[in-house]
């Protein structure tokens, strides 16, 4: 549960059914709010979370007959947080991160638009 207070702090990033991930300034950190839990990222941690997600090749493991278990772990090195997801929660993360970063895109496009405007 997120106290309200913290929430004042956090710019709403991008949202979707099952998480969201929150900008927040003033600890220059992310908060992604995904399979029950809030987790706290750096910069450095939060493109590492991304790139392990990526990673993570779905459609082989959809395709895969062998009796291996559907679940993946996710863990960052130098990072205090680990994921152990299911396959339909690994789409639903990289979902969130897919839309996450390109808002952040998006951000920065028009930041850039708008100062070089002004010059």
């Amino acid at each position: 549960m997120i106290a309200t207070t913290e929430l004042t702090l956090w710019t709403d990033v991008f949202s979707t059914k099952t998480g969201a991930v929150y900008q927040c300034d003033a600890e220059r950190c992310w908060y992604v709010d995904f399979a029950g839990k809030v987790a706290r990222f750096d910069h450095r941690n939060f493109l590492k979370l991304r790139k392990a997600v990526y990673a993570i090749d779905i459609e082989e493991k959809l395709l895969n007959t062998t009796t291996d278990p559907d679940v993946e772990i996710i863990f960052i090195c130098a990072c205090d947080h680990c994921y152990v997801l299911s396959l339909a929660q690994i789409i639903n993360l990289k979902e969130l991160l897919e839309g996450t970063f390109v808002m952040l895109e998006l951000n920065h496009i028009i930041h850039d638009r708008l100062f070089s405007n002004s010059l």
